[in-house]
């Protein structure tokens, strides 16, 4: 507390008040309970601030004298003889605004979760790689594959569907979902302690809104232009994990880390 003074939370008070106002501060950090109740404040002509609080902590005092301080400087400039409504208005414009996150060890209170919901039309498109490897579906095992087609085979592609989302907490990348119908997608999640990417079913219904406490996000990558075609697709879920192909024909298409060897995380849209 030696080290810390509250006026220095505070704007500038005026000269002819800094010496009081300091005082102020000090006095109802030291105060004792009883000294706190009841404690009168005289704004302004006719004007008088009664704080009564059980308990008052340091944070409470610092937001107090803030709004104390934004209001001694805000009356003098409205002028006497407010009315009520007036009066109300000016003192409502000078609350502050106590946002407050506790920690505790890896536990945030009042973190922010982010939310997201699904926005806009499902576009359909194709995928291939930055070698132009086309990503097909073996049916038999459900597994996705990227090869390059010859000629007249290329109905093999998928023809995927692709969801956008609006993220409630940041803007890193476009979230996405990428579906082959309207109930099987593409999901990343742990196996054997490594993202692992699966063709997964799930009811549109359920994917209109997904929450990251719910596990729902292993259906959403973010979708990120790297550039021309260049288009990566990063795990929601598992940060910093990617949808690859290898370099070699007929390899599936998985999950790899960035600074994967001899994997391709950069796509194109067809």
């Amino acid at each position: 507390m030696s080290a810390f003074h509250l006026s220095d939370a505070l704007d500038s008070p005026t000269e002819v008040d800094e010496e009081e106002f300091e005082t102020r501060c000090l006095s109802l950090t030291h105060c004792d309970m009883q000294d706190v109740h009841d404690k009168t404040f005289r704004l302004e002509d006719g004007l008088d601030l009664v704080v009564t609080h059980n308990p008052m902590s340091l944070q409470c005092v610092v937001n107090l004298m803030l709004a104390v301080n934004r209001l001694k400087k805000s009356l003098p400039r409205c002028g006497k003889g407010l009315s009520d409504d007036e009066l109300c208005c000016v003192i409502l414009d000078s609350l502050v605004e106590d946002s407050i996150v506790k920690t505790s060890e890896n536990f945030t209170v009042g973190e922010k979760r982010s939310t997201f919901q699904r926005f806009g039309s499902v576009n359909l498109c194709t995928l291939c790689d930055t070698s132009k490897k086309d990503v097909i579906c073996v049916s038999e095992e459900m597994k996705l594959q990227a090869i390059t087609l010859k000629g007249g085979h290329c109905e093999r592609k998928v023809n995927f569907r692709l969801s956008k989302y609006i993220d409630t907490c940041q803007s890193e990348g476009q979230p996405v979902v990428l579906s082959i119908t309207n109930n099987l997608h593409i999901s990343c999640s742990m196996k054997d302690g490594r993202p692992v990417l699966n063709l997964e079913e799930c009811s549109e219904a359920k994917l209109q809104t997904i929450n990251k406490d719910d596990d729902m996000d292993r259906f959403l990558f973010y979708r990120t232009d790297k550039g021309l075609s260049h288009i990566t697709f990063e795990s929601v879920k598992y940060r910093g994990w990617f949808i690859s192909t290898c370099e070699g024909e007929e390899q599936p298409v998985e999950m790899c880390e960035a600074d994967a060897t001899r994997r391709l995380t950069s796509f194109k849209l067809n």
